[in-house]
């Protein structure tokens, strides 16, 4: 019986299945390549879905709420602390903070967060 095949979670697992249906695994030496690192930090860094890995507590989700009401395309120092630390809880991803230019990264967190916080609201 064939095995039902594994929803790909990131990057890192599109590319395990391509190098076993390519055969390269057979061009390792039978040592240690380092291929689950890989595929973990490529999945880390290039997931294809995000899920939280723990819902908003009473009191994230009343700060969320007043964070959104205040929100502007310039976020303060603090504003852009407060979304990593709580993106990092909630996510369960290591704590990254962007620098001025990585608008998108942080267009992207608030966006994930945003869709947290309307779950709630359905």
């Amino acid at each position: 019986m064939p095995r039902p095949k594994k929803q790909s979670e990131g990057l890192g697992d599109t590319v395990e299945k391509i190098i076993h249906f390519t055969g390269l695994q057979h061009f390792v030496n039978g040592d240690d390549c380092g291929c689950e690192e890989r595929k973990r930090k490529l999945n880390e860094l290039l997931p294809y879905r995000f899920k939280p890995v723990r819902c908003l507590t009473e009191q994230e989700y009343i700060e969320w709420c007043e964070f959104q009401k205040v929100r502007t395309l310039n976020l303060t120092g603090q504003q852009v602390t407060y979304v990593c630390d709580l993106y990092s809880s909630v996510f369960g991803k290591q704590k990254w903070y962007p620098c001025q230019g990585c608008v998108k990264e942080m267009i992207a967190m608030i966006d994930r967060l945003d869709k947290v916080y309307e779950t709630y609201n359905k």
